[in-house]
């Protein structure tokens, strides 16, 4: 399948709330199977949502530690516990910044093929699909950042770029 090109941080679809799925159909299945590719293209890529790569769908895929798989009109259940963790994003190429977020997870939607799903995750896989969900929502992980953190990462994101 295609590997697409990753949008950055400042292209204006990443800022966009992505429409929920309608059709279960074969442009589903390849927009899956593009994503896969894609997330899979470089080293250390644990997961991708489809706004990073231009399309305005509520689908993430996600691999890390030996779980794969894809989640089609997610919803997240967050655990009361939080943990800060060094996070990257691929529409923000090398940088690192700590973010809290909840330690553990469970998530649901449908497969490609409608089929119902749930994730439940704990740790980094955990905080890969909060990462990616809020892609879905127009919600970059710097949004989250106090303030001053969050000037020092576009500053740096600017310099990167």
């Amino acid at each position: 399948m295609t590997v697409r090109p990753i949008r950055m941080f400042d292209d204006p679809v990443l800022r966009s709330v992505a429409a929920p799925v309608q059709d279960f159909d074969r442009e589903l299945r390849r927009l899956v199977k593009s994503l896969t590719a894609t997330m899979r293209a470089g080293s250390g890529r644990a997961g991708l949502a489809a706004p990073q790569i231009g399309e305005a769908a509520r689908v993430v895929v996600y691999s890390y530690d030996g779980k794969s798989g894809h989640l089609v009109n997610p919803r997240l259940e967050l655990s009361a516990r939080r943990v800060t963790a060094d996070e990257a994003c691929l529409s923000a190429p090398g940088l690192w910044w700590p973010l809290e977020r909840s330690y553990m997870v469970t998530a649901r939607g449908r497969d490609m093929f409608g089929k119902p799903v749930t994730v439940r995750a704990l740790g980094v896989l955990a905080r890969v699909l909060q990462h990616e969900i809020d892609h879905l929502d127009g919600v970059l992980f710097s949004d989250h950042l106090e303030a001053a953190e969050r000037e020092r990462f576009l500053a740096e994101a600017l310099t990167a770029g």
